[in-house]
């Protein structure tokens, strides 16, 4: 990340802006100084004169100059900007912390507290980086997020509130007043949702996009009950038991630059937490032209990268359900490391009194339903049986967790010390359940042959060493190699591997 808040160059921003370039939205916000509003670069509106056009790095900066969001290209659907949450120094840290949530139920000195500084200097760090303070990023975030509840569904104005982080009414109603010059039912004179029904929200982001190659990615892996992916959607049930929700995505309709998201959440306070688990999930807000002038000139990736240039980093939708599965799969194949994770579903799993889509029937197992259960059942070694029982209960014992905030470095370090469970375990836990962009599992096989032109597989050190001009990418590295064994034409003589020594 920069060291202040700043948008692309000028120039940059000019031409995206006089050419609605969506290559950039959400990169930068164009505000305007005679009308007080502030558009994403792609906005269909007339193109304001040049003198009056001011570029912010993000909404919260530009509502903090005094801006409001408009009503027609609606800044709320523009994909995030991963660049403020990379790296391990305080700023991106506590960003992470408040796209969790943190900011909901904690104050300012808590947040500065976990990243190791006071509030009065994490402010202060906030108003030059980021260009707004803590609590205005945090403000930022629920009203654009409400702004969009508002314009895309029939939800009550009352659960609009609760699922952005009001747990007042009036003070969100006032906020959002302040904050866009109307009050919040001016803007559902005319809702597009049908009361009770699922709702439909748009996830934008910027193009390309390989929603089809990601879809086969999770495809291979989904398990039955919980997870259904066909070539078209991903769709899951989640929890609680007694309330359960379930969602389904896939891609908007007329080619626009977003999936759809079909949901149904019983419980508004999770609806902010769902969609930010699925932003992350299908890497949404990932920069495709950032990663691409990392690969573009490299002998192995260059290629991979002209195939599919909108690659992203498929995510999980659960910590534990990653680390479990990354488990099952040490050294052994993908479909065999999905059959055992369904029977541990099927036996272990809680099954919902009735299926709120055909196929989807059952939570996937917790914790603590794992701690203490006899995984040989299900044909395990008793080793990793023991792994996985160990490792559910070092997460309820606190000793390791999926906290988004810390570093590459500390996660590996912490999960590595648990029995059974080595780097490239770890790398693999960090690349899909924190969707660390620079995890690498170096051990991994198939990369060790794919990152090479010579016939003999790179060792695990001479891959690191070639890995480090990949980095801040590393993981998307990953994803085209391995994605690259699967395009590759099958050879007309016996196959190189004749089965995966990992979970790729």
């Amino acid at each position: 990340m920069s060291e202040h808040a700043s948008p692309p160059d000028p120039h940059i921003c000019e031409q995206a802006r006089l050419s609605r370039d969506a290559r950039f939205d959400g990169l930068f916000f164009t505000a305007v100084s005679s009308t007080g509003i502030y558009c994403r670069p792609v906005c269909p509106a007339p193109r304001p004169k040049r003198e009056n056009v001011r570029y912010y790095a993000n909404a919260a900066a530009a509502e903090a100059a005094g801006f409001r969001p408009c009503l027609r290209c609606r800044p709320e659907l523009a994909p995030g900007n991963d660049q403020w949450q990379r790296g391990d120094h305080v700023v991106a840290r506590a960003l992470k912390l408040i796209e969790a949530g943190m900011l909901a139920e904690q104050s300012l000195d808590e947040l500065a507290a976990c990243v190791g500084i006071g509030a009065r200097q994490l402010r202060r760090l906030f108003v030059e980086r980021v260009g707004a303070p803590p609590i205005s990023v945090h403000t930022t975030r629920r009203l654009l997020f409400a702004k969009q509840l508002l314009t895309e569904t029939a939800l009550p104005v009352t659960e609009v509130a609760l699922a952005s982080g009001f747990r007042s009414l009036r003070r969100f109603n006032a906020a959002f007043a302040q904050a866009n010059r109307i009050a919040p039912r001016e803007l559902r004179r005319h809702p597009r949702a049908v009361a009770g029904a699922a709702l439909v929200l748009r996830l934008g982001y910027r193009p390309p996009y390989d929603f089809e190659g990601l879809l086969a990615f999770l495809r291979t892996r989904a398990l039955p009950g919980v997870e259904r992916v066909d070539e078209h959607s991903y769709a899951r049930v989640f929890g609680p038991a007694d309330a359960p929700g379930w969602l389904r995505l896939s891609a908007w309709p007329g080619g626009e630059h977003a999936l759809q998201l079909q949901l149904h959440c019983p419980q508004p306070t999770q609806l902010l937490g769902v969609v930010t688990t699925l932003r992350r999930m299908f890497d949404l807000d990932a920069n495709p032209q950032a990663i691409a002038d990392t690969f573009r000139h490299d002998a192995i990736l260059g290629p991979l990268l002209a195939r599919r240039p909108g690659l992203r980093l498929p995510g999980g939708w659960d910590g534990f359900e990653i680390a479990v599965r990354a488990i099952l799969g040490q050294q052994i194949s993908v479909a065999a490391a999905r059959t055992l994770a369904t029977r541990i579903v099927q036996r272990w799993g809680e099954a919902l009194p009735a299926a709120p889509m055909p196929g989807l029937e059952r939570l996937f197992p917790t914790p603590a339903a794992l701690a203490h259960a006899d995984l040989r059942e299900i044909g395990l070694t008793t080793t990793r049986a023991a792994t996985i029982s160990g490792m559910a209960q070092a997460l309820l014992d606190g000793r390791v967790d999926f906290r988004a905030e810390q570093s590459l470095d500390e996660f590996v370090a912490r999960w590595i010390a648990l029995p059974g469970i080595g780097e490239w375990t770890a790398h693999y836990m960090a690349m899909r359940a924190l969707s660390d962009p620079d995890a690498f599992p170096a051990a991994d096989l198939i990369l060790r042959r794919e990152a090479t032109t010579d016939a003999a597989p790179l060792s695990t050190k001479a891959l690191t060493l070639r890995a480090d001009a990949w980095r801040p990418w590393r993981a998307y590295a990953v994803i085209h190699l391995w994605r690259g064994t699967s395009d590759a034409p099958a050879p007309a003589r016996a196959p190189r591997r004749k089965k995966p020594e990992t979970l790729a």
